[in-house]
């Protein structure tokens, strides 16, 4: 008889699956909702579309099922964003509504701390314009 190891649990897992990542982008878009800096970047009245491919990136990228390459293909987070004015000023608004929303979750401090970095290394690598004047 041949016996594997268990399977370590993905981070999507770890951290609740998906009712955590519901909570995580509910909040963020609760906020960018009233932001003045990144609310005029949604051009659609509804962000309901945004969170659900927001929350489906963030499921598939930390481990959960694939929902959203299967329905948009692949990621290309620069590309998307692209045809939006990306400057210091949207992300340090983006990383503020982040990072309240985050506060929300009271993870366990290394999971918290894996799940900013990464929110902080996508946010300064989505800036395409050094320009600060919106």
């Amino acid at each position: 008889m041949v016996t594997t190891p268990a399977q370590t649990p993905s981070f999507y897992d770890q951290v609740g699956g998906e009712p955590t990542f519901r909570k995580l982008v509910d909040e963020f878009y609760t906020g960018v909702a009233t932001d003045p800096v990144l609310r005029p970047l949604y051009p659609e009245e509804d962000l309901g579309p945004a969170n659900e491919r927001f929350r489906l990136f963030l499921i598939q990228y930390w481990g959960g099922p694939n929902t959203y390459s299967a329905t948009r293909g692949h990621p290309r987070l620069r590309m998307r964003h692209a045809p939006f004015r990306v400057g210091p000023a949207e992300r340090d608004a983006w990383l503020h509504q982040m990072r309240r929303a985050l506060d929300t979750l009271a993870l366990p401090p290394e999971q918290e701390a894996e799940l900013w970095n990464y929110f902080t290394r996508a946010a300064y690598f989505m800036v395409n314009t050094l320009d600060d004047e919106g």
